[in-house]
């Protein structure tokens, strides 16, 4: 039997793997994709909790848009101010420390006091929930209080009392995830130092509003009177408190005839 056809055709397949392996190897020389040494040092300083607070998909995407510099190296708020000094000396600049703020949930409609349409006795789901005729209280911006920012919480900060998610305030990064998973849009972030929050954002008229919650902001703007440092003010019928003005003095958490401006530290349960 003659074999040279085959040993021929071995060494044209022979020859045509040695040309295209160097063809390949000259290729992924020339169409290398640079890797940015920094990366990996910033994805290390970063904390993982891939919480996407930070508008990346996680903190490994962060650690390029850094690199990139597409992010600022305070963009990380799960870190706080210790991440935003370890990223600023691996990219080399000042050091820009982020304010730390804390999630915020501006209800105080607690069971018994805000009114409902219904009783749900669907799945524990916000999103599920506020599609039938906006969940079952009537005030149409109150905590559905199914625990969707709960679920969301990378850090175990949110919890349900009495029908309101509560924030644990030392447990909170102010990601902001639990802001963007509310449907009701009623989770804010405001500066962790700060000592009060208006627990109310009906923007209702207050005779609207007494009609379906007892705690609900009335727009009496008693607290604007009182404030003698122009740090609070009404806006769309419900109080807003500005944190840069504000000193912390409670001359509005005494007069609200509402008592839904509170101190960090007080309950959310109300006087009768």
């Amino acid at each position: 039997m003659d074999f040279s056809g085959i040993i021929w055709a071995l060494v044209w397949f022979t020859a045509l793997g040695v040309v295209f392996g160097v063809m390949l190897a000259v290729a992924s020389k020339l169409f290398a994709v640079k890797v940015d040494p920094r990366v990996e040092k910033l994805t290390e300083a970063l904390p993982g909790a891939n919480c996407g607070g930070c508008g990346y998909t996680g903190c490994a995407a962060l650690a390029e848009a850094i690199a990139r510099g597409d992010a600022p190296v305070s963009a990380c708020t799960a870190g706080g101010v210790e991440t935003a000094k370890a990223i600023a000396e691996i990219m080399g600049v000042p050091v820009v420390a982020p304010e730390r703020m804390r999630a915020q949930v501006m209800c105080s409609g607690i069971e018994g006091k805000a009114k409902l349409k219904y009783k749900y006795n669907g799945p524990a789901d916000c999103n599920l929930a506020v599609k039938l005729s906006g969940g079952d209280k009537l005030c149409p911006n109150g905590c559905i209080g199914h625990g969707t920012c709960v679920a969301a919480c990378k850090f175990d900060a949110i919890r349900l009392e009495n029908g309101v998610a509560v924030v644990d305030y030392n447990s909170c990064k102010g990601c902001g995830v639990c802001v963007s998973a509310c449907p009701k849009h009623i989770i804010k972030l405001i500066p962790f130092k700060s000592d009060h929050w208006v627990g109310c954002l009906s923007t209702d008229d207050g005779k609207t509003t007494r009609s379906y919650c007892d705690v609900g902001c009335i727009a009496c703007r008693i607290c604007e009177k009182v404030c003698e440092f122009d740090a609070i003010h009404v806006k769309g019928n419900v109080a807003e408190i500005d944190y840069e003005k504000c000193t912390s003095c409670g001359k509005c958490v005494v007069k609200c005839p509402r008592k839904i401006i509170w101190h960090s530290r007080d309950s959310r349960v109300t006087p009768d």
